[in-house]
């Protein structure tokens, strides 16, 4: 039931998301500093190259994109643009560090972590970034911040700091823009994979991809693990809901770092993938800026 996307060969693919004004699938490839936009019906693919990483992107209220970079955050005007910086460059005295995963609120903010090569040191950092411009510090002492999705209500914010085996549910107080309650959600075993990219369906059950697991997981709104996609790429990164009834489910996959048996193993490893869904997803919030 999964199928081969695009043979893209993405280094790092990542921050899938579907543009449903556009029916395009948006993605970026961190390590590659490319942002693609993909044709499901067609298989054709367009690719904006930039001067700097790329952790995570969303669509735009006003039309473009906001890009969460290395340093800090920018909005995108139009396709191939080049980046105008928005908000505080917070990363840019942080050396090791650069922005990654990210999900849009219903009240159109960015809630966008970071990663820190240092996974001895844990000084990555959850943040909020307004449609003014405003950057907030949310929580910190993580090392790579993950798995951003909220309930379908906005009531609950899903999170995961990667090396950590787990995945914590927060209470949102959506008028504050503040997170309390932290709880374990899910914890996974070692040496079977660890929880990297998600999003939430219409029935708030929580996707996470398994980086290292070769595998996409359903959880209930319980945490109890309700259904488990084996996929041929040992490193999916994160999965999205499209297509015209959102229907689809699509996983982004890391390429890079494989030796020869691995990649022999595994040869369409960057590759874009996509699978049916009885539960369509939700339609993601617009940033607001």
């Amino acid at each position: 039931m999964v199928e081969l996307l695009l043979d893209a060969g993405a280094l790092l693919g990542e921050s899938p998301v579907w543009h449903a004004a556009e029916s395009r699938l948006y993605w970026v490839d961190i390590d590659g500093r490319k942002i693609h936009r993909t044709d499901p019906a067609t298989g054709a693919d367009e690719a904006m190259e930039l001067t700097e990483q790329v952790g995570c992107i969303a669509p735009r209220a006003g039309g473009g994109l906001v890009a969460a970079l290395e340093n800090g955050c920018a909005l995108i005007d139009t396709w191939g643009a080049a980046p105008r910086p928005f908000g505080p460059a917070v990363l840019a005295d942080k050396p090791g560090q650069r922005f990654n995963d990210g999900r849009v609120d219903a009240r159109g903010r960015l809630w966008v972590g970071s990663l820190t090569s240092d996974k001895a040191n844990p000084t990555a950092t959850l943040y909020r970034l307004d449609p003014d411009g405003s950057l907030t510090e949310i929580f910190g002492g993580m090392t790579t911040s993950n798995g951003a999705a909220f309930s379908p209500d906005g009531g609950t914010f899903y999170h995961a700091d990667t090396p950590s085996h787990a995945i914590r549910a927060y209470d949102v107080d959506a008028a504050a823009g503040t997170l309390t309650g932290g709880r374990i959600f899910h914890r996974f075993e070692f040496g079977n994979g660890r929880p990297d990219g998600a999003a939430v369906d219409a029935e708030g059950c929580y996707w996470s991809a398994l980086w290292d697991g070769w595998r996409v997981v359903r959880f209930s709104p319980a945490g109890e693990l309700i259904r488990t996609i084996e996929l041929p790429v040992q490193r999916p990164t994160m999965i999205a809901f499209g297509g015209p009834d959102l229907r689809t489910a699509f996983v982004t996959s890391a390429g890079k770092n494989l030796t020869d048996a691995e990649r022999k193993a595994q040869p369409h490893a960057g590759g874009v993938f996509a699978f049916p869904v009885d539960t369509p997803g939700l339609i993601q919030p617009l940033f607001g800026a």
